[in-house]
């Protein structure tokens, strides 16, 4: 008798629904505290601990809709069959508009059609909700319907573009890959997330947001002279009208070697009114970049990349693993998907490894700062961007260990006010 792959993987999915739903159960109690932890008090006004608190627990609502829908849609596609019904309903759509059904490159492009538009359809309800009810509720929403539904059709049209020669190449890859598939795979998409890094900022973040030069004058000046004491290659300093969609706030860098790039978001000047409370924000993300922390996380992702490949060369040509998920060939997009399911316990397990690992560079880049001499406007800083975006003041202990790759506030402003001895 076949091992039951689909049972299992519909089992475990459903455990550790249970399981992540009894921690939002322990957040959303934690949200639901009347009084700022003592950490807090004094720092936060009541009036902004109220508007939080309210913001957290309307997320926290939406949230426990939005994963139990999900849970019941992703179960019933794995175990009615739908994958495969789904599948082969592509091909006689094929057939239908006179295309060989036979080419698994057309049949799994048409497939991805489909998947792509039964899943707006499903989302579709839960982002306009999540924007024009609760996020224009508490004040974020900034975006009209026309500029949310434009942005929607601009992702389309980009995965209409980028998709066909990538679902593409990985299928050939896997064709004709043999014993060293595995490397040939983690190759490819090596070489595919450096393009993707490089063309994002470039020509695809801009067709979304407008990026003006930061203007000159002291705050310009500060970043600078800061960024040149560290030998940082900073080649442009931008700002992003993040403002348009969003009054959230956020700041960071990226480019590649010598061409480093910094991006502040309009709202992060407009809330923090003192340059000193920037330029510390910015300090800290340079200390990731000193301590090497993106290249140590970027190595992390590949290791990772190429032992997700290599376990997929081994079981790609299982007929139990396919025939146990309804399917009776064994096309290539289908494996990596049964795979991914298959290896779930897995990735739950390295996302969690990982955010301790990202919570542990956190504390390292505040230091960074600290050392700096930013311990003061840092710690503003901190405070003025988790007052700004109501982030939860509250946080339970196990969910913020489980979900969180940057440590809550608290945790933070503790570690930036212990001796120097401590943080170094």
């Amino acid at each position: 008798m076949a091992f039951p792959y689909m049972e299992s993987v519909v089992g475990f999915m459903i455990l550790m629904y249970i399981f992540e739903t009894y921690l939002d159960l322990r957040q959303h109690a934690a949200l639901k505290l009347p009084t700022l932890p003592k950490t807090l008090e004094g720092l936060i006004s009541q009036e902004k601990f109220e508007k939080s608190r309210a913001y957290s627990l309307d997320k926290s609502n939406f949230h426990f809709v939005h994963e139990f829908v999900t849970i019941l849609i992703d179960s019933a596609i794995l175990f009615f069959g739908i994958l495969p019904w789904f599948w082969k309903k592509s091909g006689n759509f094929l057939v239908l508009v006179g295309l060989n059904a036979e080419n698994e490159i057309l049949h799994t492009l048409a497939f991805l059609a489909g998947v792509m538009i039964w899943s707006q359809i499903t989302d579709l309800p839960f982002s306009l909700y999540s924007t024009f009810v609760i996020e224009a509720r508490h004040g974020f929403n900034k975006q009209t319907i026309w500029l949310f539904f434009r942005d929607l059709i601009k992702g389309m049209c980009l995965a209409v573009i980028l998709g066909p020669p990538i679902v593409s190449a990985i299928i050939v890859i896997v064709q004709k890959g043999g014993p060293y598939l595995a490397i040939y795979l983690w190759a490819f998409m090596f070489v595919l997330s450096l393009v993707m890094m490089t063309i994002y900022p470039i020509l695809i973040a801009p067709l979304f947001n407008k990026f003006t030069p930061l203007p000159d004058g002291e705050l310009r000046e500060k970043i600078e002279k800061l960024a040149a004491s560290l030998k940082f290659p900073l080649k442009k300093l931008f700002v992003v009208d993040g403002s348009t969609r969003s009054s959230h706030s956020n700041a960071y860098m990226y480019g590649f070697f010598k061409n480093k790039r910094i991006v502040l978001y309009d709202t992060l000047i407009q809330q923090c009114k003192n340059d000193d409370e920037i330029v510390a924000v910015i300090g800290h993300e340079l200390g990731h970049w000193k301590l090497n922390h993106t290249m140590y996380s970027f190595i992390a992702v590949q290791i990772l990349t190429f032992l997700q490949f290599g376990g997929y060369t081994l079981v790609r040509n299982s007929t139990d693993l396919f025939q146990s998920f309804g399917f009776d060939t064994q096309p290539v997009l289908i494996g990596l998907i049964i795979f991914q399911h298959t290896v779930t316990p897995l990735h739950h397990l390295i996302s969690f490894g990982l955010n301790l690992v990202s919570r542990s560079f956190e504390f390292q880049a505040d230091a960074f700062a600290k050392n700096l001499g930013y311990a003061s406007p840092l710690r503003a800083g901190l405070v003025k961007l988790q007052e700004e975006n109501l982030s939860a003041m509250n946080t339970d202990p196990w969910y913020s260990a489980y979900h969180y790759s940057h440590p809550p506030l608290v945790e933070r402003l503790a570690a930036l006010d212990e001796p120097d001895k401590k943080t170094d």
